[in-house]
């Protein structure tokens, strides 16, 4: 019999019976969107879970990476500091906002924004830094927060990778003046599709809120020109069910990983693994033609792995027109990496069997 396919991630799921009972009232109210109970019972909880003081939902994680960009009324045309070495979410937020991407070098030991190199990057066209916690590795939040102030620049955290992850005891979704997550069914987290901004200021969140929701405040109240970002209440019931399982499924993707690293160290020449939370399992070849390779044989074999990121987005045709920048340890892990399947209800016999089509 052919083994199941397996893909880089699977999207977690409540139990049926307990999603249907959560979203039982929508069909007594028939209020299933425009920020109903549910919606207000999701931010609250995520508030507590994130111990963030503001946290203002969107329909989807790009939507509220552009509405926190918005928001800080950032020059137009000015320049955001940013990484090549993330989805194209990223920079689509800041061409998209009316910004222009400066691509800036990662650190080999994480992936994330290197400082110096931000810092020598920065000119008077600089409005902003925006970082991305690349498969939940911290970024130097320390040293990215005293270099913004220090140059009287905004930081935005793109932290769709690290809704599990935290730096010092607190939740990622602190740092920054903003941080946006994502809720993607791709994500360690999921509402199906959704968003979130969080922030510790109240006129930020109130800013949120009008990009959200067409500027509207009540029924004869329209302060600002906004779009429709909202999520709806069927997501917001995803997401207070999936919340519930949420300690659950990152200790089995904890788990899943440790198996992982098990396995590949007991294997002379096999790729490493590359730091990550729980989001994703990783690892590193000793070059392109390994990696290439592996994914091949991979594929042939029903394994969904995935190249995250490659191509670097400062290569992606749509950015012909920008400054590609100097990125070399960027273009070395992109060139490199491999993601390898990770979620919860994936076996040991799963991990032995793509451990033993790896080449070495």
């Amino acid at each position: 019999m052919k083994p199941e396919r397996l893909e880089v991630t699977r999207t977690t799921l409540p139990p049926f019976e307990e999603y249907c009972r959560e979203i039982r009232p929508l069909w007594d109210s028939c209020m299933v969107t425009n920020m109903g109970a549910k919606h207000e019972q999701f931010e609250a909880a995520l508030r507590e879970r994130l111990c963030c003081s503001y946290v203002t939902l969107f329909a989807n994680g790009h939507l509220a990476l552009e509405a926190a960009l918005s928001a800080l009324d950032l020059p137009k045309g000015s320049e955001v500091i940013t990484t090549p070495f993330t989805f194209v979410s990223t920079t689509h937020a800041i061409v998209r906002c009316g910004l222009r991407p400066v691509f800036c070098d990662v650190r080999l030991s994480d992936g994330t924004l290197d400082p110096d190199a931000a810092e020598r990057l920065i000119s008077p066209r600089t409005s902003a830094i925006l970082p991305v916690h690349v498969y939940g590795n911290i970024c130097d939040v320390e040293r990215l927060d005293a270099l913004s102030r220090r140059h009287s620049l905004r930081l935005v955290y793109d932290a769709a990778h690290a809704f599990a992850d935290s730096f010092d005891g607190h939740p990622a979704a602190v740092y920054g003046d903003a941080s946006v997550l994502s809720f993607h069914a791709t994500k360690v987290f999921s509402t199906v599709e959704g968003g979130a901004v969080c922030c510790s200021s109240p006129e930020m969140c109130s800013k949120l809120k009008d990009i959200r929701n067409f500027g509207i405040r009540d029924k004869e109240t329209c302060v600002a020109v906004g779009g429709n970002a909202k999520l709806n209440e069927l997501q917001a019931a995803m997401g207070l069910c999936n919340l519930r399982h949420f300690d659950e499924a990152v200790a089995a993707r904890q788990a899943a990983a440790a198996i992982y690293r098990e396995m590949l160290a007991a294997i002379p020449g096999a790729p490493q693994p590359f730091p990550s939370g729980c989001s994703y399992f990783p690892v590193l070849f000793a070059s392109q033609a390994l990696r290439d390779t592996a994914a091949l044989e991979l594929d042939r074999n029903g394994i969904g792995a995935r190249k995250y990121f490659w191509p670097l987005t400062s290569d992606m045709s749509c950015y012909s027109g920008f400054d590609k920048g100097n990125t070399p340890v960027a273009r070395d892990i992109s060139s490199r990496i491999l993601t390898l399947p990770l979620f919860p209800g994936l076996t040991p016999e799963d991990i032995h069997r793509i451990v033993s089509l790896l080449p070495v």
